[in-house]
């Protein structure tokens, strides 16, 4: 018989040179898996512990994958391909299908990968598709392990001894690596170290008591790169030019630069200044230099730069003046490279794995008022002022005690929720396609973060020719942040006079010959801190006034002297009227000279003012009389404009805003009155505002007709009038009153905020001596034990007036014991509640005052000792404040008047008509800008 052919031996499914390519594969791999394995383990760490693990080594090692990845890819489809044309036909089936499954594992594998790699053309932007995207990368290499070894069952053998080998080299690699770098966690989230590095006066602390590099804190347009929307903002603001390319602080800080000389022949005490406004500067050491350039110099004109917020590591205390700690940041590979691939690389990588840049830039403490606070409140050190510590600007305080951080317990009005940070504010969402970009809106779309930083500086944008938007966005941040309500009026121009209102709907005739009091209220709405806060002393916030029969100017108030368009100094001015120790108005940013206010017309968040003006109708007119009440803006008055321009100066060009005004118009005769349309306010509030306001001077009288306001909102149906009728009684020791008034608001049928009633009957309990009583009232707000308090968000635990008060109460309760035993549990129990209030404000003079009385009483004498000099240190001089303002109030008579309990201004002044009115002023600066 003929032999059957023989079938010809199919080829192997990897031939000589397939094996080849096979083995770098599979090289490939393992090292992309002990790899993986590390980067996953830090991961993991960071995860577990909450601390970062991840530096340099770290993103060499990311490098290494996305390098190696990317690598494999065109080898890998290769191999793939011609290995299964190769086997396709072959008769072991279930090799072949695991060898598919296999396949398809890895394209997986790969396309997840390369979703997750930020290509310039292409990238994903949706978190929740990145992911997916992520998570399948993650759990496709232990799936392709597990089909990898299916498919290999199915054929030829396993060299299982040669593969446990590998796997476990690679496991001892990774846990070697990653318990070493576990022991240097980065050290954020702790004060920075003391050492070569001196920033004192201000409190800055760099991580390792080393200067920085100006490079590396001058990195914005690497940053552009990636945040181009952000960047552009930044560009426009104020934070971009807070240094020496800022034309008023240049003036300012050459002034203290030469002060701080004449002191002691070094920059040392200038450094208050630079620890907020030239940080590149100061943390590179160059701002001692006497000689320093201040305007060509490449680290003058950084100003605050992103670097500089975003490397804060650690907010070191509430005291302010820069108290913050900022490191020199790790970057990934190639960061500063001048060559453009190795940039792109670092790009590629940023974007690959943006977890550490995050990190690294973007803290939790980013988000808290306390880190803004950490530049925005501000107090002299004695090294500046050669005299004493003062507190200077404060917007954290204010905040902080306000009802719009949902933190104070003696609010007027609380917010539907509290406002947790300055951000919500000053930093609100704004659509962007920046890589940085995420969906932080209800409506889904991408946003970024406003880092122009609205807020009311007009005059920067403007002295530096910056775009008219951005003017635009201070204007439009300004409008409607206080309310003007021409209220009431009180015959006889007299301030006891008969009170007649509201205006409006109903507007009562004026007789001709009859003088009477415009009583026009200022209300803060949108503020979460006092109005006007900052540069208080230089803002120019004026209340002007214009009173028209048909059409011809009868009386005025707060024009503009028509050379210098400085304002008429017998205006209302809403400011502090700032003095040095020798009386003289502090005009020029002179931080160093700060003492002691003449007056503050400051308003706090969510509070009112009022401002009277007497008008003298005159004898026979008839018709109508237009009175116009507006607020004005203009953020730096013309004396210091002068002082900072020079001889270029001609006149305070800077922009007005006005922020709110009201129009009431009066019929003058014997007739009846006339009706107009309501004005939107509601009576009851525009009567509380009104007693607000009255309640907030310091004259007794006012007191009184506070009295009279609350009266009448309570006769229109609102709890508000009882409880403010309260604080009126309280404030006048009328205990009886106060408790009638607390029970009627308790007893409403919309009663008050739960915690008013607390605080308030807290007091009277106090005052009538029921210390244990007043202890449960002010207890439960400390532990706001209120329901729908904490549905809100508020929290009033951190109200250091409270804690002083619980102490205060504490300090009463030890007083009562005839036992030694509980009147020291008492007074340990006061210095607990003395020592939260100083957690809160470190500088509280009230806490350190009755701490030094704590501890003598129980035998401390070394800490009594400490808290009795920081109370000597944090307490006001009231002997040489008295003095300064009697100086400056003989020699300014406008100042001296506007610094009375009791101002009433005249719309008929002697000299008024040479101030002319800003409206015609104010409307062609608009049409400038707009053009």
């Amino acid at each position: 018989m003929t032999a059957a052919p023989r079938r010809p031996r199919p080829r192997k499914a990897v031939g000589p040179r397939l094996r080849i390519l096979l083995v770098a594969v599979l090289i490939a791999f393992a090292l992309l898996g002990v790899n993986s394995g590390y980067l996953a383990s830090v991961t993991l760490t960071e995860w577990w512990t909450g601390s970062t693990f991840q530096g340099y080594a770290y993103q060499v090692m990311f490098l290494f994958h996305l390098a190696v990845g990317l690598a494999i890819i065109v080898p890998l489809l290769v191999f793939m391909g011609l290995h299964a044309a190769r086997a396709w036909n072959r008769p072991n089936r279930r090799a072949v299908y695991a060898g598919l499954g296999l396949m398809g594992i890895v394209l997986v594998l790969l396309v997840s990968g390369l979703l997750l790699v930020r290509f310039d053309f292409f990238h994903l932007r949706d978190p929740l598709v990145r992911s997916i995207a992520y998570w399948a990368h993650v759990v496709t290499p232990l799936l392709a392990i597990w089909a990898f070894v299916l498919h290999r069952l199915a054929g030829p053998r396993i060299r299982w001894r040669m593969g446990l080998k590998v796997a476990a080299a690679g496991a001892l690699f990774i846990v070697v690596i990653v318990v070493l770098q576990a022991q240097d966690p980065r050290q954020w989230n702790r004060p920075g170290e003391f050492g070569e590095a001196d920033f004192t006066p201000a409190l800055t602390r760099s991580a390792t008591g080393q200067f920085i590099p100006p490079d590396t804190l001058m990195m914005d347009g690497y940053c552009q790169g990636c945040h181009a929307d952000t960047h552009a903002q930044w560009s426009q603001s104020v934070h971009k030019f807070a240094s020496f390319n800022n034309p008023v602080y240049l003036f300012a800080v050459r002034n203290t630069r030469q002060h701080s000389m004449e002191i002691d022949g070094t920059m040392d005490a200038a450094r208050f200044c630079a620890g907020c406004h030239d940080l590149v500067p100061l943390l590179s050491g160059a701002f001692d230099d006497p000689d320093y350039d201040d305007v060509n110099d490449p680290t003058s004109q950084a100003g605050i730069t992103c670097t500089g917020c975003h490397a804060i590591t650690h907010v070191n205390s509430v005291r302010g003046n820069g108290d913050f700690t900022i490191e020199e940041p790790i970057h990934y590979p190639f960061a500063q490279s001048d060559n453009a691939f190795l940039r792109w690389v670092n790009a590629q990588l940023i974007k690959a794995n943006p977890g550490f840049h995050q990190r690294t830039f973007l803290k939790p403490l980013h988000e808290t008022p306390e880190f803004c606070g950490s530049c925005h409140k501000v107090h002299l050190p004695e090294q500046l002022n050669q005299y004493k510590w003062l507190r200077g600007q404060n917007h954290y305080d204010s905040f902080l005690l306000s009802g719009v951080s949902g933190h104070g317990v003696t609010s007027f009005y609380y917010p539907p929720e509290g406002q947790p940070n300055c951000n919500g504010c000053h930093m609100p969402l704004i659509e962007s396609d920046d890589f940085g970009a995420d969906r932080n809106d209800e409506t889904g779309r991408l946003t970024v973060h406003d880092h122009l930083f609205p807020s009311a500086n007009t005059a920067i944008p403007y002295l530096l020719g910056l775009e008219p938007s951005t003017i635009e966005a201070h204007r439009d941040f300004l409008d409607g942040s206080v309310r003007v309500d021409l209220v009431a009026l009180r015959a006889d121009g007299e301030i006891d006079g008969e009170l007649i209102g509201p205006l409006r709907p109903d507007v009562p005739a004026l007789e001709a010959g009859r003088s009477y009091l415009l009583e026009a209220v200022l209300r803060t709405l949108t503020l979460g801190h006092v109005f006007t806060q900052g540069t208080a002393d230089s803002n120019e916030v004026w209340v002007e006034v214009e009173v028209r029969h048909d059409g011809r100017l009868i009386g005025q108030s707060g024009g503009l002297d028509p050379e210098r368009h400085g304002v008429d100094p017998w205006s209302h001015f809403v400011n502090v009227y700032m003095l040095d120790r020798d009386g003289n108005r502090i005009d020029r940013r002179n931080a160093e000279d700060i003492f002691t206010p003449l007056y503050n017309h400051q308003i706090p968040p969510g509070a009112a003012d009022v401002v009277h003006y007497r008008l003298d109708v005159p004898e026979g007119l008839d018709g109508e009389l237009e009175v116009r009440v507006r607020l004005n803006y203009r953020k730096f008055d013309a004396t210091l404009m002068a002082l900072v321009q020079g001889e270029d100066f001609r006149a305070n060009h800077l922009p007005i805003t006005v922020i709110d005004e009201d129009v009431v118009t009066f019929p003058v005769g014997d007739g009846e009155g006339a009706s107009t349309e309501p004005v939107g306010i509601p009576e009851w509030q525009r009567w509380n505002d009104y007693g607000i306001a009255l309640l907030r001077k310091p004259d007794r009288r006012q007191l009184r007709q506070a009295e009279e306001a609350f009266r009448r909102v309570e006769a229109l149906g609102s709890a508000h009038g009882p409880l403010n009728l309260a604080r009126v009684y309280l404030a006048e020791g009328r205990l009886d009153e106060a408790g009638d008034a607390l029970a009627r608001a308790a007893a409403h049928e919309e009663p008050p905020v739960p915690w008013s009633l607390a605080w308030f009957s807290g007091r009277l309990l106090f005052e009538r001596g029921r210390f244990a009583d007043a202890l449960e009232q002010f207890t439960a707000l400390a532990e706001t034990r209120f329901n729908e308090a904490r549905q809100r968000g508020f929290d009033f635990s951190r109200d250091y007036r409270l804690l002083n008060q619980i102490g205060v109460t504490w300090l009463e309760v030890a007083g009562q014991q005839a036992g030694e035993a509980d009147r020291r549990a008492a007074l340990e129990e006061a210095g607990r509640w003395f020592d939260r209030a100083l957690a809160q404000d470190p500088e509280n003079a009230e806490a350190h005052y009755n701490l030094a009385r704590v501890h003598r009483e129980l035998g401390n004498a070394a800490r009594a000792g400490r808290h009795a000099s920081d109370y000597q240190k944090y307490r006001v001089d009231d002997n040489a404040r008295d003095r300064a303002i009697a100086v400056a109030r003989r020699a300014n008579p406008a100042a001296d008047h506007l610094a009375d309990p009791v101002v009433v201004l005249d719309l008929d002044r002697p000299g008024r008509a040479s101030y002319p009115l800003t409206a015609p002023e104010v409307e062609q600066r608009r049409e400038t800008l707009d053009d």
